[in-house]
């Protein structure tokens, strides 16, 4: 039994249900870093005693087999100080916060693709306002094929180059496919 300090009266360790939440939350990671992939695995600080049993716990197939594994993996997760798995827990937080914030410019880049293809030559003029290193041609050239292609119902290779494109003004990054038309110059930001 856990008892209770004669003098305060506070317990001396925590309840059962207390330790079985904890244990749970153990289980949960356990979960989420057998479910991850080797390179978002490298990103997490996982201890080097603990990712053999990752790695067998993702080898076992057979439900109950791998429920077992992952049962055996949170037990010796629980072995690990706090500050081990609270870290383990921040870089899976970090990791899903930069997620949202990938989509987040997904959906900006998207926004300015459906401005540029209704707005025409005001929305283009908009955009180089706010990105002066942009190809001006390159981008009036896509957004007249891509309503082309739209007009004639036509596959939408335009508008998925077109969405390249302004990913790379906006966000710095381009898909080279051997076209040089498409870098662009890092250096003055």
């Amino acid at each position: 039994m856990r008892g209770r300090d004669e003098e305060t009266g506070e317990f001396h360790s925590p309840s059962r249900s207390e330790q079985r939440r904890e244990a749970l939350g153990v289980l949960d990671l356990a979960e989420t870093l057998a479910g991850l992939t080797d390179a978002q695995l490298a990103r997490v600080p996982v201890p080097e005693s603990i990712t053999p049993h990752i790695l067998d716990t993702r080898r076992i197939t057979s439900n109950i087999a791998r429920k077992r594994q992952l049962a055996f993996l949170a037990k010796q997760m629980r072995k690990l100080d706090d500050e081990e798995l609270q870290a383990m827990r921040d870089a899976l937080d970090e990791k899903s916060e930069s997620s949202r914030a990938e989509v987040a410019a997904m959906h900006r880049v998207e926004a300015w693709r459906t401005k540029l293809l209704d707005g025409g030559d005001a929305a283009l003029a908009e955009l180089l306002d706010l990105h002066p290193d942009a190809d001006r041609q390159r981008l009036r050239q896509l957004v007249r094929n891509a309503l082309d292609e739209r007009n004639r119902n036509k596959p939408p290779r335009a508008f998925r180059e077109l969405f390249r494109e302004l990913r790379g003004v906006m966000l710095g990054t381009h898909d080279d496919e051997g076209d040089d038309s498409l870098d662009v110059d890092d250096t003055d930001d």
